[in-house]
């Protein structure tokens, strides 16, 4: 129950965001002395809808998205006498382009506010992967085994790492000479070891080395990299130090730069995965003709209401929320590619026109007529029957071989 609960939450999350992006153009738009003519809330057949002043708003039967119907978006739309000089089109170049990146702004600014609510109330991921020292301390001798949760025993004193200096704080950067940049390459390289061996450490703009006396305790490990491999316990070198917080925690005031700190973190996650899309074909046809699903594979709207409804039913609300504002950040992004029918697209034929004019202006010449747009219908159904068969094959792979994360 609670799956399909979140299936259905995400599905409305995603319908919310696509709306609320065709409002961002819808509100510019009309600030700017532009004719709305319709701004509806999905599509097909339509259950009602209103007038106001010139707009009329409605809902319809299918929620998957929503549009915003702007006279003269190009110089292809049929004009009534009184839209001419309200047309999109016929407007100057910064105002089009504050209606077209309305939208994508909207996207943005919702993940931004996700970001932050949940930075105030759980707390956001910590992105720093590196061997980052948040704990030292004594190395506990032992650790319980699945029954006591592979909880470590209680010591106390000083650990082998606190003993040599080692600090919180400290970045980790060479146990011997195998460099590590992780905490769970520090741990790998660490087990195998016993004697003294010398720790590289970052601290600020220093780099320093101590001795440390490693330290032999029993823990479950795995030997093996077969996922049905079960830990089995053995004698190991450790040195007593624990990583940072997975998740770090924060007030109101201090969520702010941690909000746009992760959000900069997540536009470079989004701004690789842009670029890995077509990569990700071979991938994607390897799980729908029966191989195994890559979870970094792309998701449809379909296959990302599935992940949400699997961290409904886990639990995992932050997870939930996380996902939710990723997809905006990916869906403002996307929409910044300069093709047609994108709001890119349009975007670039108004600064091609801007450019074009200035040039003109420039041998004395008029401004040029707006950009012939059935011109440019070879490129634009390229891109929309591109990127149909993407999205096609993605919700393909959703629907036979669905990711799952839990």
């Amino acid at each position: 129950m609670m799956f399909v609960l979140g299936v259905v939450l995400f599905a409305l999350g995603i319908t919310a965001s696509v709306a609320l992006h065709e409002a961002g153009h819808m509100w510019t738009a009309q600030k700017l002395g532009m004719k709305v003519r319709r701004y509806y809330i999905g599509f097909g057949p339509r259950i009602f809808s209103f007038r106001r002043g010139e707009t009329e708003y409605g809902l319809k039967a299918l929620p998957a998205g929503g549009f915003c119907d702007i006279a003269g978006m190009t110089a292809l739309d049929e004009l009534a006498p009184d839209e001419y000089d309200r047309a999109m089109y016929n407007q100057k170049t910064w105002k089009r382009l504050v209606v077209m990146s309305g939208g994508i702004a909207m996207n943005f600014l919702i993940g931004i506010v996700l970001v932050y609510a949940l930075a105030v109330t759980s707390g956001l991921p910590n992105t720093d992967t590196r061997a980052v020292v948040g704990t030292v301390g004594c190395a506990a001798p032992t650790q319980a085994g699945a029954e006591g949760g592979y909880a470590p025993a209680e010591c106390e004193g000083t650990g082998p790492a606190q003993a040599a200096g080692i600090q919180p704080g400290d970045v980790i950067v060479a146990v011997g000479d195998t460099r590590v940049e992780t905490f769970g390459q520090l741990v790998q390289a660490t087990q195998p070891l016993s004697g003294t061996v010398d720790f590289t450490v970052e601290r600020g703009d220093e780099t320093l080395t101590f001795p440390v006396a490693i330290q032999q305790v029993q823990r479950w490990v795995y030997e093996s990299d077969d996922p049905d491999a079960q830990p089995v316990s053995r004698e190991v070198g450790a040195i007593g130090v624990g990583g940072e917080p997975r998740v770090l925690e924060y007030t109101p005031v201090t969520a702010v730069p941690a909000t746009f700190e992760f959000t900069g973190y997540l536009a470079a996650r989004t701004a690789e995965a842009l670029v890995q899309l077509p990569s990700k074909v071979s991938d994607l046809w390897t799980a729908v003709t029966g191989g195994e699903r890559a979870v970094d594979t792309p998701v449809s709207v379909v296959g990302a209401s599935v992940i949400g409804g699997q961290f409904a039913e886990a639990g995992i609300w932050q997870s939930f929320v996380l996902l939710l504002a990723q997809l905006n950040f990916f869906l403002g992004a996307f929409n910044l590619l300069p093709l047609l029918p994108l709001d890119g697209g349009h975007m670039a034929v108004a600064i091609y026109e801007r450019l074009r004019n200035w040039v003109r202006n420039l041998r004395g010449l008029a401004d040029g007529p707006p950009v012939d747009y059935m011109k440019l219908l070879p490129l634009t159904y390229v891109a929309v029957v591109v990127g149909g068969a993407y999205m096609l094959l993605t919700l393909t792979a959703d629907i036979v071989n669905p990711i799952k994360l839990l």
